[in-house]
């Protein structure tokens, strides 16, 4: 006898839309956000604006209602701030309707130079939150070049969606519209001259554009199923020495960042405490650049293990770092590496480990509690945490904080003009 089937469930009811969505008010936008938004109130309840700067007056719309909060597109600027420039992305310009402005520069309408306050604004107070640390008079560095460019012309990789219709371009901020585009600002010269804006793709899904420091510019299409064509491994140039890597593999952006925060790791280090014998650690290492930053800073025999989850990844690390006779590259996930670090070592390794100095570059989450919680069981000599999420990272500071490990110095660096994001590097010493 068959099995009887079970009786069909009504269908779900769609969820009730807020009728505040879609409510058009006059906002006073009073500071900034993490996440490249800014903050106001109507009748006692937050909004977050996108769009506008703190100190302006503005006629917004309400595109999300939460119980606690709002979010609202600004429409039109009442009052402006002193620092509002034309944006340097037209497409993304407050002239268009909000559904139809290209993301990715979500700052682009404020000032360089105010940008980066902003961005300090935003890192400050997650570590006061977050940590109960005062940053003090933390500035945000800018790399070479953006100044006399205004932010732009920095961008090395770039991501371009392909639309049910075949055209190509970003996302609309916060949403997976495609949005059609005749320039792309951010970009290097090389990557612009390649870029495709004015072609229809087929069977296409996105299209990477790549301009490696060694080699010319390359386009990359990945079919809706995933695919792509075969890619020869790609070069990257830090001053003297070499990175080889797959084309589509993680490499910083700015054209100037992994000389940047190569520097920036080398003086975050405390020579005094570094032992080139210890079990050194470079977590969520890539292709192993900042391995190298550590080696080329302290010798050929430094001891340094790159750890990361992607093997292919992985396997350039260990030919990135075959000058050194102590590197080593291991495929593993981070969380479970650690965890085997303390149940595992013999005495003389856990001497190691406690001589050790650990540099982690975690994604945008941050390294999170697993793992900062197995870190400190191995009680290294010093953290080195470079971090692409101020949130993220004053999270785990406070986590660090409670073992012991305070923040002995701390940089930041503006990575990503013309977007809310910023790159912090500190060092973390009991």
């Amino acid at each position: 006898m068959p099995a009887r089937k079970p009786p069909r469930r009504p269908p779900r009811p769609a969820a009730a839309i807020d009728p505040a969505v879609g409510t058009e008010v006059e906002l006073e936008v009073t500071g900034v956000a993490h996440g490249g938004v800014t903050v106001a109130r109507h009748e006692g309840r937050v909004v977050f604006v996108a769009d506008a700067i703190p100190g302006e007056r503005v006629h917004a719309r309400v595109t999300d209602a939460k119980k606690s909060f709002w979010r609202a597109d600004t429409l039109e600027v009442l009052e402006a701030s002193p620092h509002r420039q034309a944006h340097v992305w037209a497409e993304a310009s407050i002239d268009r309707d909000p559904e139809g402005r290209a993301g990715g520069a979500e700052f682009g309408h404020i000032a360089l130079a105010h940008q980066r306050e902003l961005k300090r604004q935003v890192a400050t107070d997650a570590l006061a939150r977050f940590a109960r640390i005062d940053a003090g008079e933390l500035e945000v560095q800018a790399l070479p070049g953006d100044d006399e460019t205004n932010g732009t012309g920095w961008r090395t990789r770039v991501r371009l969606q392909v639309g049910p219709d075949g055209i190509v371009g970003p996302y609309a901020a916060r949403s997976h519209t495609v949005i059609p585009v005749r320039s792309l600002p951010l970009a290097t010269a090389a990557i612009a001259e390649i870029a495709p804006l004015a072609t229809r793709f087929s069977d296409a899904a996105s299209v990477d554009l790549i301009a490696p420091s060694n080699g010319r510019a390359l386009t990359v299409v990945t079919t809706r199923d995933g695919s792509t064509p075969p890619l020869k491994p790609i070069v990257e140039a830090v001053g003297d020495r070499r990175f080889e890597l797959d084309a589509l593999g993680f490499w910083q952006v700015h054209r100037e960042a992994a000389r940047a925060l190569t520097a920036a790791v080398q003086r975050a280090i405390d020579a005094d405490a570094f032992d080139p014998r210890a079990a050194n650690l470079d977590l969520y290492g890539g292709v192993g650049l900042l391995a190298a930053a550590v080696g080329d800073r302290f010798g050929q025999a430094t001891r340094i293990t790159s750890v990361e989850s992607y093997e292919p990844a992985t396997d350039f690390a260990a030919r990135n770092l075959s000058d050194w006779v102590g590197a080593r590259a291991i495929t593993a996930r981070v969380e479970r590496f650690v965890r085997n670090l303390a149940d595992d070592a013999t005495a003389v390794e856990r001497g190691r480990q406690r001589a050790a100095t650990i540099v982690l570059d975690p994604p945008r989450a941050g390294a999170g509690k697993a793992v900062i919680d197995e870190l400190v069981r191995t009680e290294p000599a010093q953290l080195v945490y470079v971090a692409c999420d101020p949130v993220a990272f004053a999270r785990d500071a406070a986590l660090l904080g409670e073992a012991g490990y305070g923040i002995r110095s701390l940089e930041a660096f503006d990575l990503f003009p013309n977007t809310h994001h910023l790159e912090l590097v500190a060092r973390l010493t009991r």
